[in-house]
């Protein structure tokens, strides 16, 4: 009598395993798809338009550090070019928490219409990872994160906040595309003193600002959100401060390869994301 109990509580135990194998995979593969059609919708919207192309009176008015950064930034670029792909790996922070761990991301990006997916996965404890994605795209976003690509564990709605936030995370981002900071595309330039200058992009009714300040070589150093974030949230959304190093030449771009990503407020910068770019290109 004991062992057919045994026996069928390992019958049991043997489909429950089968059965918790089955939905992590199958969720993997709904995760994947999800993940991919927002990079495909980012590639459509870039298509849509191409990156700036201003007049030579519209670049001799942007304040002086802005012309030295575009002077820097900007060799003999494809104008054909609408999106780029970046690959990241670094060390990240989540939300409400003090220690990092070894991430790998991804984004995809466009370069005239502000529209973006974020993807990375980080561990949370051995065996389990976290899969987290931030998409914008025509004025909206989402944010989700899951454990083992399969339990939902933030899952933000669009509001006109957050919406706002990540208009101006592809704003934090565009270092790696400059093209996209020119003038008569989504972004203006007003000066502030000779190494630093307001940045503000707009679309979809909503505008985003950062300081930017720049490098005696020209290149862009940081980006500085115009007001204090919450650092209590359960997201950390676009950050407020970032910073940025070792530019490199990729397709006629002065691009940066080290990055720096925190959240300010209440006098305080508590970075989350910090690492490089393993691997960019543009399409």
């Amino acid at each position: 009598m004991f062992t057919r109990i045994l026996k069928y509580s390992a019958a049991g135990l043997a489909v429950l395993v089968a059965a918790l194998i089955a939905w992590i995979g199958i969720s993997h593969v709904v995760t994947a798809r999800e993940v991919a059609g927002h990079a495909q919708s980012v590639r459509a919207i870039a298509a849509k338009a191409r990156f700036p192309q201003p007049s030579d009176a519209q670049m001799q008015a942007l304040p002086a550090p802005v012309k030295r950064y575009f002077d820097f930034a900007i060799k003999d670029v494809d104008p054909t070019l609408t999106v780029v792909s970046v690959a990241e790996e670094g060390m990240f922070r989540r939300p409400l928490t003090e220690g990092f761990g070894p991430t790998e991301a991804e984004q995809t990006i466009s370069l005239s219409s502000p529209a973006l997916l974020f993807t990375a996965t980080t561990p949370i404890a051995p065996g389990i990872d976290a899969r987290v994605y931030d998409f914008f795209a025509d004025g909206e976003m989402e944010m989700r994160a899951k454990l083992a690509s399969t339990l939902t564990v933030v899952d933000e709605k669009a509001s006109p906040e957050l919406n706002r936030i990540s208009l101006r995370r592809w704003l934090l981002e565009s270092p790696l595309f400059p093209v996209a900071l020119l003038p008569g595309g989504p972004v203006r330039w007003e000066p502030i003193d000779e190494n630093s200058a307001l940045a503000t992009v707009s679309g979809f009714g909503l505008e985003a600002s950062m300081i930017a300040k720049f490098r005696e070589d020209g290149s862009l150093a940081s980006f500085d959100a115009t007001e204090d974030g919450d650092l209590t949230t359960p997201y950390h959304g676009s950050g407020e401060h970032s910073e940025r190093g070792d530019y490199r030449l990729v397709a006629g771009m002065m691009i940066p390869h080290t990055f720096l990503v925190a959240r300010a407020g209440d006098e305080r910068v508590e970075p989350f994301w910090k690492g490089r770019v393993t691997a960019i290109s543009f399409e």
